[in-house]
């Protein structure tokens, strides 16, 4: 493992910088979908009221800055080779954990059914809306009540 300055040493290189922009944008987007959307996750089509969800589980607040931490943590794991963990709630912070490891791969890697496709976005818009799936408030259940059945 590589040794960590407490320092960085200069600014973000513009090409990186695009990229964790990119990702932070997908990853909003993604958290977002999961709390507003029932259909349409790629907006193929002009949004109807059929696409919104009647009622909204969690809530929008906390998602953009725990995913901005979590661009972040990436970029600082990868240059310096980290071992660690991101511990987020409790709180509302489902849709930006559920967001980012599907755009990962490692939702879909535990849940074949989620593909990294229009099809498993689609159902990945349905996770928060049933009690019992993994939840909007992430707070102190256990890890077997967090998964889907």
């Amino acid at each position: 493992m590589k040794t960590m300055n407490t320092v960085l040493p200069g600014p973000v290189a513009p090409e990186l910088l695009h990229r964790m922009d990119a990702y932070w944008r997908a990853a909003n987007y993604v958290s977002v979908g999961q709390l507003y959307l029932y259909d349409n996750p790629l907006l193929k089509k002009p949004l109807e009221l059929s696409h919104v969800k009647p009622l909204v589980v969690g809530h929008w607040g906390t998602t953009p800055g725990q995913n901005f931490i979590y661009v972040h943590l990436n970029r600082v794991i990868k240059k310096y080779d980290l071992d660690m963990f991101y511990v987020a709630g409790p709180g509302h912070g489902g849709p930006a954990l559920v967001g980012n490891t599907y755009l990962e791969g490692t939702y879909s890697e535990i849940y074949p059914d989620i593909s990294q496709d229009e099809a498993g976005l689609r159902k990945l818009r349905h996770v928060l809306t049933v009690f019992g799936d993994v939840l909007a408030v992430l707070d102190e259940l256990e890890p077997e009540e967090m998964t889907m059945s």
